[in-house]
């Protein structure tokens, strides 16, 4: 008997998968979490019904959200990335050697325990000494924080506890938290799908940012395929990848992608105005 997973990626569009076995199914105190073998997609992390990463494409979406933003800061040092669980992003960050601490800031302790049982090459890096987790309200901690060069939104989707990273007075604290040549980036969520997503993403990060860009990136298991990121810089602008920083190995972004990111289609461009 085949069974499948279906993901409702709006009221009209869904995400059908074939799955071969159910590892792991549990009621966290924050969403269900569930962990599934699938024939296309290998190993796969579901929250609340909707797709978070799988073995075969987490690749694109963790160097994309991490190497982008820390190539345009000048030197960065210290990164703090909110949510991220699964450990993809920190696993991206340790690969550039001017990294001295990564924290990782997680509200569901049971999802960095599954991906450190069931992901092990994707949250490989969790145990590492200049990584540090922290499982507590991102929102909260963010409030707290300061002098850091680099800040990563690793959300979900904008429900449940995640609704609050999406907001304009996030930003602001995110703002706050970064040094002088700050950055941070945030998942906005498709052009197709969710353009109101992205616009209040833009919205919000203009706010808290004189510089916000948006960027793309092609990842299958997210609703509709084509991805966006959302930048916010105090000052460093998007320009060529130095060549001096890109000595470790990728499977998506290059120097070349890198820049490319930027360059956006029309009705991509037209949802900032």
């Amino acid at each position: 008997m085949d069974v499948w997973f279906t993901e409702n990626q709006t009221a009209s569009v869904r995400l059908g998968l074939k799955v071969q076995s159910v590892l792991h199914q549990e009621t966290t105190p924050y969403q269900e979490l569930v962990v599934a073998e699938t024939a296309a997609y290998g190993r796969m992390l579901v929250l609340d019904g909707a797709v978070q990463t799988t073995t075969v494409d987490e690749f694109v979406y963790h160097e994309m959200i991490t190497h982008v933003p820390l190539m345009i800061h000048p030197r960065p040092k210290k990164i703090g990335i909110i949510g991220g669980g699964d450990g993809g992003a920190v696993r991206e960050a340790l690969k550039h050697p001017s990294i001295e601490s990564v924290h990782l800031i997680e509200i569901d302790a049971q999802v960095v325990a599954a991906a450190k049982r069931y992901f092990p090459e994707i949250s490989l890096e969790l145990d590492n000494p200049r990584a540090h987790v922290h499982c507590t309200d991102g929102i909260e901690w963010v409030r707290q924080a300061r002098d850091f060069d680099v800040m990563v939104v690793d959300s979900t989707d904008p429900v449940g506890p995640a609704t609050g990273l999406f907001q304009a007075e996030f930003y602001q604290s995110v703002a706050s938290a970064l040094g002088d040549d700050g950055v941070m980036v945030a998942q906005s969520e498709s052009p197709y799908l969710e353009p109101d997503v992205i616009q209040m993403v833009v919205r919000g990060m203009r706010s808290a940012f004189p510089i916000v860009r948006l960027y793309l990136a092609a990842i299958p298991t997210y609703p509709s395929g084509f991805w966006s990121f959302t930048l916010g810089s105090k000052g460093p602008l998007p320009g060529p990848a130095d060549a001096q920083r890109t000595n470790f190995a990728t499977r998506y972004w290059t120097p070349d992608v890198h820049q490319a990111c930027f360059q956006l289609p029309k009705f991509v461009e037209d949802l900032l105005l």
